[in-house]
């Protein structure tokens, strides 16, 4: 069973949440590559989390995109370095990356309206353009 991970100074993902594969890597091994397991599959439920409320649960699963499996569970990979340690270290780094991305609540936004000075530079130059555009035209026989 894998450690708890902690995600901020008061959030914890707890250890049964969590569940480590390993499977062949692709890429740089030397002459153990064909032999050695060190390719991380991190499987994480967030729905043995207590603390991931429903807004955030959303942000988490539309900032892990096609990670999600059917049973809503996220899986991370990594087999960026030969060390099945090291792998296992990037893949839990990335979930707790994904997670305090997800924890941020976004600002709202608070709709402005235009001014009454920019309104009329925007007639004034709407006006100007016409003008030039209506100099465009066909040159008659007068």
């Amino acid at each position: 069973m894998p450690d708890d991970l902690q995600i901020t100074s008061r959030e914890w993902v707890p250890g049964h949440a969590l569940t480590v594969r390993t499977a062949r890597a692709s890429g740089p091994g030397g002459q153990h590559v064909n032999r050695t397991e060190t390719k991380v599959h991190l499987q994480f439920d967030p729905r043995a989390v207590a603390w991931l409320d429903a807004a955030a649960l959303a942000r988490f699963y539309k900032l892990a995109g096609s990670r999600v499996d059917s049973d809503g569970c996220v899986y991370v990979i990594s087999q960026e370095h030969r060390d099945k340690e090291q792998n296992l270290e990037s893949a839990r780094t990335k979930l707790k990356q994904l997670l305090q991305r997800a924890l941020i609540k976004p600002k709202r936004r608070i709709p402005t309206k235009p001014t009454r000075a920019s309104k009329a530079r925007r007639v004034d130059e709407k006006k100007r353009r016409a003008k030039t555009k209506a100099g465009r035209g066909k040159v008659g026989d007068e």
